[in-house]
């Protein structure tokens, strides 16, 4: 009986990425942006999940948006840092939120991320904004450049 036990017990391993495990451009912005140590793992997760939905948004960017900055990894960086603060924010709303009581935790749970997803969402649209805004605006795209300068 406990070799059958074995046999359908799934191993799960759990892989855990540092900021090591991501470009020098995400480095640099938590260096420059003095990221608090409490926020790299959460940062450092958001940035390897959300590199999909990111090249999305870069490539439907006009390349003189994408101009303000040297490359993706630059931009990527950028959204992840926003994405990893709003999110923090977001749930620490949602702590103090309270629901309806014909709401159940499953309805809870899918409302609080549907609305966690939308925050991240409008975390990526918001800096497709501000890029194209930065094509006309030096100080702005200074403040862009700024960070990645070494």
């Amino acid at each position: 009986m406990s070799e059958m036990n074995n046999k359908d017990e799934q191993i799960v391993e759990e892989v855990t990425f540092t900021l090591e495990d991501c470009s020098p451009e995400l480095r640099q912005v938590v260096k420059f942006e003095q990221v608090p140590a409490e926020l790299i793992d959460m940062l450092v997760n958001v940035y390897k999940v959300s590199e999909p939905s990111t090249r999305e948004a870069w490539n439907s960017l006009p390349a003189s948006a994408q101009n303000v900055l040297d490359n993706f990894e630059q931009f990527h960086a950028l959204v992840a840092l926003s994405q990893s603060y709003s999110g923090v924010d977001f749930l620490s709303e949602m702590q103090g939120t309270t629901f309806p009581e014909d709401m159940d935790a499953e309805a809870q749970a899918e409302y609080k991320a549907a609305a966690l997803d939308k925050v991240l969402h409008n975390c990526v649209k918001d800096m497709c904004k501000q890029l194209k805004k930065a094509r006309q605006n030096p100080p702005m795209k200074r403040e862009f450049t700024t960070i990645f300068q070494k």
